[in-house]
């Protein structure tokens, strides 16, 4: 296996290459920049795991600067809203069209699935926050789920934050409104499970 080769940023200028054991002799700092020959940027050593391995550093994390405001947050649900109930009249017309329904059954298939909408939701939100940090929605709209951290939520945290969705939902004003309140912009579910959504810059 071919040891790997990094870039280092030395007074503003690339040098190197280096290998891993070479970079113990370079001062190098958990700030420090670095770049392996298949990556297209510059990363700190500090997210590297092999070198905070290597030099005992502990890995850091930047604090969000940026929060998602109420505009965004409910325009991808606006979204999201869409494109699950897109997908759900396209799988019930399949059905219908497939077995043959009469009207009576066809209406009993358009109100299941109705009522089945803010399950299905509760899923895909669970589902996509956890793998992806974001819905569809989100992600069209460049904002994500992150823990207080600025780092990627564990499933616990995507739990508690969907289920208490719910009580931001009974409380409607204060649940979602409740982001006017402080600057991180947390609705209430995002306080509960000490989440927020964030995005990449000013917009």
């Amino acid at each position: 296996m071919t040891e790997a080769i990094y870039t280092l940023v030395i007074e503003g200028k690339p040098a190197g290459p280096f290998t891993l054991e070479e970079l113990k002799d370079q001062n190098i700092k958990p700030e420090s920049f670095l770049r392996k020959p298949e990556m297209d940027d510059y990363k700190e050593a500090h997210e590297f795991p092999e070198v905070r391995e290597l030099l005992h550093f502990h890995k850091q994390f930047t604090a969000p600067q940026y929060f998602a405001g109420f505009d965004l947050r409910m325009l991808a649900d606006v979204i999201d809203w869409f494109i699950i109930f897109g997908m759900c009249i396209v799988f019930e017309l399949a059905i219908v069209l497939t077995l043959g329904f009469n009207q009576m059954q066809t209406i009993a298939m358009f109100t299941a699935g109705i009522v089945l909408l803010p399950f299905l939701k509760f899923f895909y939100h669970l589902y996509m926050e956890y793998q992806r940090q974001a819905t569809i929605g989100k992600a069209l709209l460049n904002i994500k789920v992150t823990n207080m951290q600025g780092i990627k939520p564990s499933f616990q945290e995507v739990l508690m934050r969907n289920l208490c969705k719910a009580i931001s939902t009974i409380t409607l004003f204060f649940g979602y409104f409740y982001l006017f309140l402080n600057k991180k912009q947390q609705a209430l579910h995002d306080k509960m499970a000490n989440t927020l959504v964030v995005k990449e810059r000013l917009m």
